[in-house]
C-alpha cells in the first residue's frame, strides 16, 4: 500500500508526449505553469500545484513557459480519485517537502531506504487526502496559524505584535481568519494551548509533571489562570480531566466534546 516505484525529476521542459502508467502518478509543479490533456478533459496547474493521475489514463504536458516538477508513480496507494485532479499545497510546501524526500531517498543507498519510501508513500497519501477535502486557505492566514503553532508554548510570545507586523490591516486579518477557521487568532491561539495541555496531561499521568509545569509548557505563565480557563474550556479542573476522559469515553453516548462531563466532587 502507497508503495512508490519511481520517483523522478522534469528540468525544464515544454511539452510531455501523451502517454500512460499502469501505476498512479502524482506531478509536484515546481516551477512554470501548463496543461495536461486527457482524452475529454484539459487541467490547468501552476507551481505548488499536484496533479493526480489514475492508472491507464493517458495524458500529454504542455506548457508556454515551461515547467519543472518532481513526479512519483504508487501502484496501490489508498485513495479514491476517479478522475485527475488538482491538489494545492499549503503555503509551509508541506507537499514539496514530502515528494523531495522521497525523491531523495529513492536514489539513495541507505539500507532504510524501502521503509522510508514506503513512510513517505503514507505520508503524501494522507496529504493529498486532507488537502482535497479541506477548503484552501488564503496565504496570510496560513501564515497566521503557522506562526501561532510554532510559537503557542512561549509565554512572552505577542500575537498582537505579529498581527501589527503584518502588510494588512489588523481588523482585516482578525475578521479574515475568523472567516476561514471559524475563531479569532487570539481564540485559537488559546484553544491551541489548552489542547496540548489536554494531550500533555494525558501522557504525564507519570511522569511527574505539575499543572503548573504543564502550564508553562503550554504557554501559560501563570498556573492559576490556566486551570481556570481549562476548566471553561473542558467543564473540570486539570486535576480531574484523567477522570472525567475516562468517564466519557465509557459512556453510552458521549459528548462530542469527550470531556464536558459532571463530576460530583468537583
Amino acid at each position: 500500500m502507497n508503495d512508490i516505484t519511481y520517483a523522478g525529476r522534469h528540468s525544464l521542459m515544454h511539452t510531455v508526449s501523451r502517454h500512460a502508467h499502469e501505476s498512479w502518478e502524482f506531478i509536484y509543479c515546481t516551477f512554470g505553469a501548463g496543461t495536461f490533456v486527457f482524452d475529454n478533459e484539459y487541467l490547468s496547474y501552476r507551481k505548488g500545484n499536484v496533479v493526480v493521475i489514475p492508472p491507464m489514463m493517458p495524458h500529454s504536458n504542455t506548457s508556454d513557459q515551461g515547467f519543472k516538477n518532481i513526479h512519483i508513480n504508487m501502484v496501490s496507494p489508498t485513495l479514491t480519485f476517479k478522475k485527475p485532479t488538482l491538489i494545492l499545497d499549503d503555503s509551509n510546501h508541506f507537499l514539496l517537502d514530502a515528494f523531495t524526500a522521497a525523491f531523495y531517498h529513492f536514489y539513495s543507498d541507505r539500507k532504510e531506504k524501502t521503509a522510508l519510501l514506503s513512510a513517505y508513500g503514507d505520508l503524501i497519501s494522507c496529504y493529498l487526502v486532507a488537502y482535497q477535502t479541506v477548503q484552501q486557505r488564503s496565504n496570510v492566514v496560513e501564515r497566521i496559524e503557522h506562526n501561532i503553532i510554532s510559537n503557542y508554548a512561549d509565554c512572552d510570545y505577542e500575537l498582537d505584535s505579529y498581527l501589527h507586523s503584518l502588510p494588512f490591516s489588523y481588523d482585516y486579518l482578525r475578521k479574515l481568519f475568523q472567516k476561514e477557521l471559524g475563531v479569532t487568532p487570539h481564540k485559537y491561539l488559546a484553544d491551541k494551548r489548552l489542547q496540548i495541555a489536554a494531550e500533555v496531561l494525558v501522557n504525564s499521568d507519570s511522569n511527574g509533571s505539575t499543572i503548573a509545569d504543564i502550564a508553562l509548557m503550554c504557554g501559560f505563565r501563570d498556573p492559576l489562570y490556566f486551570s481556570k480557563m481549562f476548566k471553561k474550556r473542558y467543564g473540570v479542573a486539570p486535576s480531574y480531566y484523567l477522570k472525567a476522559k475516562h468517564l466519557a469515553e465509557t459512556a453510552p453516548k458521549p459528548d462530542a466534546d469527550s470531556v464536558k462531563v459532571i463530576l460530583g466532587d468537583v
